[in-house]
């Protein structure tokens, strides 16, 4: 698949202040986030193998940012994404960029952290504007992705990795569950869908406008309501 991703300072911690941000707590690091959607409900695990990026997606949704946000972009086989602020009352037809706010993240890449399927990760712009890859300080995607060949993967580590290989174990789980090994180290993951799989197949197979009007589904597809909840 080569459809171009084109993806659009959070304070570091201070470990003996039990407030992190304006909103966040100590305590709210070791939550889930639930995503309630119109096609169904995903719980969301963020990884402590990248706190800026963790922080800043649990302070978002505490802050209650992400509710009523569509999904604007969404390629099926491939991912879904959302997060920008003026997707919550611009006519569907909008055909204006993806934004966020004015912040971005450094990227925060980690080599047992790749595009399986169900991983959540930080959009971006491009590399031409972008060469750090800093990340949007809201925008996201969460991987759909397919099950690749051998072939396949050796296609990409060739023509989308610059010759880079995939470890054994990452092209295991690309040939079995799937994903998209094409963004790994480009895009920083920073956390996985544990629950609610099927949820995001259900919105990657919305009728959408196709690649040249911005793969928009043509049916609003929101996020209700995140929060973040007690692990089990």
């Amino acid at each position: 698949m080569k459809q171009a991703l084109v993806l659009l300072l959070f304070t570091a911690m201070v470990a003996c202040n039990p407030k992190i941000g304006a909103v966040l707590r100590k305590k709210d690091l070791g939550k889930d986030v639930e995503m309630v959607t119109d096609k169904g409900t995903m719980v969301i695990r963020l990884s402590d193998l990248t706190p800026l990026h963790r922080n800043n997606f649990l302070q978002l949704v505490k802050q209650g940012f992400y509710d009523s946000i569509r999904f604007h972009r969404v390629i099926n086989h491939f991912m879904i994404q959302a997060g920008d602020p003026q997707r919550r009352t611009e006519a569907r037809t909008d055909t204006v960029p993806a934004r966020g706010p004015s912040y971005t993240l450094p990227a925060e890449f980690n080599d047992s952290l790749f595009h399986k399927k169900g991983v959540i990760a930080a959009a971006r712009m491009g590399d031409d504007v972008n060469p750090k890859k800093e990340s949007s300080g809201s925008q996201f995607y969460i991987v759909q992705g397919k099950a690749f060949t051998e072939a396949g993967l050796d296609s990409v580590e060739t023509h989308r990795l610059q010759g880079r290989k995939l470890p054994a174990a990452h092209r295991d789980v690309y040939k079995t569950i799937g994903g998209a090994p094409q963004l790994d180290s480009n895009y920083t993951v920073f956390g996985e869908v544990i629950k609610g799989l099927d949820t995001i197949d259900s919105i990657a197979t919305v009728p959408t406008s196709g690649r040249q009007g911005g793969d928009r589904p043509l049916q609003d597809v929101r996020i209700i309501k995140a929060r973040l909840v007690k692990r089990d």
